[in-house]
């Protein structure tokens, strides 16, 4: 069965994730959340929109969660910023070879990085290619993310949902809004 890890973030971005994850294919289970580890409302959001359906015997909606430590907190200082990517990145490295996911969604926390970056790593190994898709926040109307400006050359996909950000920005795919 094809696997999508996704990052979750606290916030709008959560509830963003989470329309994108039901717009997928049940193909894509089960699913597994990836947070901060300090991140107790994304855990409750996802728990309170994915628990009520039943257990299903076709992994309809299974779903796991992952904790990883924070790559970046609001406001950190670059060079302490570096050092904490790449203990977040020490953790998801291990989380990605064991999922060996097929996909990577995310939409624009700094946890995101790290994950990706695990993904990447897993293709340039020749273990598994995983297909990086990045939708840009719709919060995003003129500039893009942290996140988004690192990601942008990485991701097989990347997905904004402003016109302007698509003529800023040409190699990215505007469809509209998405969530």
């Amino acid at each position: 069965r094809p696997s999508c890890p996704s990052v979750c973030p606290p916030g709008g971005h959560t509830t963003e994730i989470l329309r994108l994850m039901d717009s997928l294919s049940s193909v894509y289970t089960p699913r597994h959340y990836v947070i901060a580890d300090t991140d107790r409302m994304s855990e409750d959001k996802i728990v309170s929109v994915t628990e009520p359906f039943p257990k299903r015997s076709d992994f309809a909606f299974q779903f796991s969660i992952h904790r990883v430590p924070r790559s970046r907190e609001v406001h950190q200082s670059w060079s302490s910023s570096a050092v904490s990517t790449l203990n977040a990145l020490r953790f998801c490295l291990p989380l990605v070879f064991r999922l060996r996911p097929d996909m990577v969604l995310c939409n624009g926390p700094g946890t995101c990085v790290p994950l990706c970056g695990a993904a990447l790593l897993l293709g340039i190994l020749g273990v598994k290619k995983v297909h990086i898709v990045y939708v840009e926040s719709i919060c995003r109307v003129q500039t893009l993310s942290l996140t988004g400006r690192i990601l942008y050359r990485l991701a097989d996909y990347f997905f904004v949902q402003w016109s302007y950000l698509r003529d800023k920005y040409p190699n990215a795919i505007f469809l509209g809004r998405l969530v």
